[in-house]
């Protein structure tokens, strides 16, 4: 009786061993899909919540997990650190990513966040750079780059932002394809470095000429105007008047290509090419967890030319909902509810223009620091001799001409020192100045001083660093807003999840936007990126 037991038992070792390999297999999404709302602050989850949707925000918020204390952890709030930092889960410092734009020292130039000199456009013929365009000068690999090395480059990867750098950064340096918007053109394009052809597809897409369409519509608010009550009135001496018109009040005109992109018809434009990919390149349909980057850059310049207050930026948002509803309601229907994996997230928040904080009896204003440089280049031209003594001021950094400092025996302490006290002279809006050579006595609250030192990148960075006082920001105008700082109104963004293997719930924890990236690879079961400094969100684990 023994002996029949022990073979019977040996004879039901493989179905053990057979079932166990099912049940310990990783399940995995058949489509991760990121959003990334440019500029879009916290709060608007819950200031125009009452007139969302069901099937938008709400939906995510509701049905998904909202992490409602989400930061950035780096001073410089910028769209390509942004979408750098959330795909990489990394910091500036690492990545390498220090802004949209940072002067090169050895190039002696400027250099723009997805400059390629070695590749050329695909989808206009239209001479210009719009095309040169790649991920090269992103120093570590992303989420979606690990993704493709998990599956021996079997997944497929996209990324789509009206932004060029909004689609390129957060696709990778492996990724299928990056497509955006080419303004002279009206088509939306790629570049040699992902392909020498459109597909049909986009060959297609780009024929519907949707830009002429919009330019023949109004942008009308979506609901009647005077239910916009969690805005400030329409017509404000502060906001930007829009391409074309006299007034910045409704309804809106569109002049041009261009313009679109400042309205929510530019939102409307990237869901619909976005719902082209994924129908087109059949996404979620194959064998391996695919991803699609979305970005929606609208929401940035319709915030930038109107303020955080205006009517323009809550329709905008209202309409958005609708666009993501759509897309959402397409992948229940092609690849299943419950089947793919969400996250929304922004690559910075804003700033309140000035003029309204002042209006309200709040401090802010905007330092025209361009008349501060060159009466700083004058003094230190009266003290040390002839020359151009400051080569750039991008990203709040001053960049010292160290040739004409070494030809001329100048020491970088010392310009630090008549920089500082200029800078911190009686009235100024500067808090402090941040000498990168010499940040162990650099004395700025611990917390803050974290930020600063992570973005500073030894090779791309400038020698000092201007932080404002809170309020402020540098600017050629009082109109409009903008972003950039280390101040919790421009890294405070939100964070929510949906979808496959994400709870219902929500957390006020800290969390950070490396930690996206983090959470994406131990939900995926793969490695982190290559730079990560971001940890998994634990309550988004605890089923």
């Amino acid at each position: 009786m023994k002996r029949l037991t022990y073979l019977l038992l040996l004879l039901s070792l493989p179905i053990f061993a057979q079932k166990t390999q099912k049940t310990t297999a990783p399940a995995k999404p058949k489509l991760v899909l990121g959003i990334m709302v440019d500029q879009m602050r916290y709060d608007y989850l819950y200031r125009y919540y009452d007139k969302y949707g069901a099937g938008g925000f709400k939906r995510l918020m509701n049905q998904g997990f909202n992490c409602r204390n989400n930061h950035y952890h780096y001073a410089s709030t910028i769209t390509g650190p942004g979408h750098a930092a959330v795909y990489s889960g990394s910091v500036p410092a690492v990545n390498g990513i220090i802004g949209n734009d940072w002067f090169d020292r050895f190039l002696g130039r400027t250099v723009y966040v997805a400059e390629d000199t070695t590749v050329t456009a695909v989808g206009t013929d239209i001479a210009g750079t719009e095309g040169k365009r790649s991920p090269v000068n992103m120093k570590t690999t992303t989420i979606t780059d690990q993704l493709r090395l998990a599956t021996q480059f079997k997944s497929k990867v996209i990324g789509i932002a009206a932004k060029d750098r909004g689609g390129i950064l957060p696709a990778g340096h492996s990724a299928n394809a990056a497509y955006w918007f080419d303004g002279k053109s009206g088509n939306w394009i790629s570049s040699t470095y992902y392909m020498q052809e459109l597909p049909q597809w986009m060959k297609d897409f780009n024929a519907r000429k949707l830009p002429d369409y919009y330019k023949t519509q109004k942008w009308e608010t979506l609901l009647p105007i005077a239910q916009y009550t969690e805005s400030d009135e329409d017509n404000q001496e502060y906001e930007n008047v829009m391409s074309g018109e006299k007034l910045p009040v409704f309804p809106h005109t569109i002049a041009n290509n261009n313009a679109i992109l400042t309205s929510p018809f530019g939102n409307n434009m990237t869901k619909e090419i976005a719902l082209a990919a994924l129908k087109n390149e059949k996404m979620g349909q194959g064998a391996f967890t695919d991803f699609l980057c979305v970005s929606f850059s609208s929401p940035d310049y319709v915030g930038h030319a109107t303020g955080t207050h205006s009517i323009e930026v809550e329709d905008t948002y209202l309409r958005l909902d609708k666009d993501i509803e759509e897309i959402l309601n397409y992948l229940d229907a092609t690849l299943g509810k419950g089947t793919y994996t969400v996250f929304l997230t922004a690559d910075h928040a804003a700033a309140d223009i000035p003029a309204f904080l002042n209006k309200n009896k709040l401090p802010g204003g905007v330092w025209m620091g361009a008349k501060e440089v060159n009466y700083l280049n004058g003094q230190l031209v009266e003290k040390y001799g002839a020359g151009k003594w400051i080569l750039s001021t991008d990203n709040y950094q001053i960049t010292m001409n160290r040739e004409l400092m070494k030809k001329n025996k100048v020491e970088m302490n010392e310009v630090f020192k008549l920089v500082q006290e200029e800078l911190l002279s009686m009235g100024s809006p500067v808090y402090q100045v941040v000498n990168f050579h010499d940040m162990a006595n650099t004395v700025i609250p611990p917390f803050y001083k974290t930020l600063v030192e992570n973005v500073y990148n030894p090779k791309r960075s400038g020698d000092f660093m201007v932080l404002l006082e809170p309020g402020w920001f540098h600017g050629g105008s009082k109109k409009g807003t903008t972003h950039g700082t280390m101040w919790q109104y421009d890294r405070h963004v939100p964070l929510l999840w949906y979808g496959w293997n994400i709870p219902v719930g929500e957390t006020t924890q800290q969390t950070y936007i490396a930690d996206i990236a983090a959470t994406l690879a131990a939900l995926l079961k793969i490695q982190e990126p290559s730079g990560c400094v971001g940890t998994p969100i634990e309550p988004i684990f605890k089923k």
